[in-house]
């Protein structure tokens, strides 16, 4: 942790809308003028697709039957916690791009399914930003979770989560249902060990639970929309946050612990912004404060 080159994690599975929260932090980064470096989650990856894809056959053939993006030993986790290190040192790192479909294809001039060549990040960034499958993780001999400065998870239930994950992975991706039920499946022994376990690492959790039927997300025929869903937002330590004023300001909502508060689903994406941007300006004021 870093008062002069400060952190902040957004951590979720594959599927549970940490891009959308992203979308979240860019807009407040923009109307508040933070300079921010980016590490998108993907980067870290340790195989592009057809090498990801022949491990993953090895894997089998060794009886390891739950290999996946989920595991440590698919990624480059030593690489990541070093440049969280190395950021809060002296803000300086590097990242690299996955590329996904055919419109980063073209965005970065390189195949669907390889990555980009590792950048530097931007020089004189207030603050890194981190969005991705493992950005509080701590294993054995991993502990990037230490070196955030601010801890998000995003942890819709997980009926919804792979509803979402189906839908995105059907008409973004191309895959077909039986290929991501298998994905799924072959997750679940990581996505328990090391998914899970992050969301006690955080600061703050937003969990979508729906308010519909979702009992059977291999067939639904639609993601539940905000409407359809309330949002409980959890404080690790929820000294100093302003539950009444939160209460004001978010009709419909109420607390159902000390420390958490739920939400109509439609206002999350405000409510994100009541919540983080004090947290994220107090990060950067304290940061130039020191320059």
């Amino acid at each position: 942790m870093s008062a002069l080159h400060p952190i902040i994690s957004i951590t979720g599975s594959s599927g549970s809308g940490t891009s959308s929260v992203k979308q979240t932090f860019e807009n407040i980064f923009r109307r508040e003028k933070v300079n921010a470096a980016f590490i998108e989650g993907d980067a870290f990856h340790r195989y592009n697709r057809a090498d990801m894809k022949q491990a993953t056959t090895d894997a089998e053939a060794a009886g390891n039957d739950h290999f996946s993006h989920f595991s440590p030993e698919a990624n480059l986790l030593e690489d990541l916690e070093t440049v969280f290190r190395q950021f809060s040192e002296n803000g300086t790192g590097r990242t690299r791009h996955y590329i996904h479909n055919a419109e980063e294809e073209e965005m970065y001039a390189a195949p669907r399914g390889t990555f980009t060549e590792w950048e530097d990040f931007p020089d004189n960034a207030d603050l890194l930003f981190y969005e991705g499958l493992h950005g509080a993780v701590v294993t054995e001999g991993v502990d990037v979770a230490r070196h955030a400065d601010l801890k998000i998870g995003v942890v819709p239930v997980i009926n919804l989560e792979w509803t979402q994950k189906l839908h995105r992975d059907r008409e973004a991706r191309g895959h077909t249902t039986e290929a991501i039920t298998d994905t799924i499946l072959r997750r679940m022994p990581d996505y328990i060990r090391y998914i899970c376990p992050q969301f006690s690492e955080t600061d703050i959790n937003f969990q979508r639970v729906p308010t519909v039927d979702t009992s059977n997300p291999f067939i639904a025929r639609w993601i539940p929309t905000p409407d359809e869903s309330m949002v409980v937002i959890r404080f690790r330590n929820p000294r100093g946050i302003d539950f009444n004023y939160l209460q004001s300001m978010l009709h419909g909502s109420w607390m159902s612990r000390p420390n958490s508060i739920v939400i109509p689903g439609g206002k999350m994406d405000l409510a994100m912004q009541l919540i983080l941007t004090p947290m994220i300006m107090r990060l950067v004021e304290t940061r130039r404060r020191m320059l």
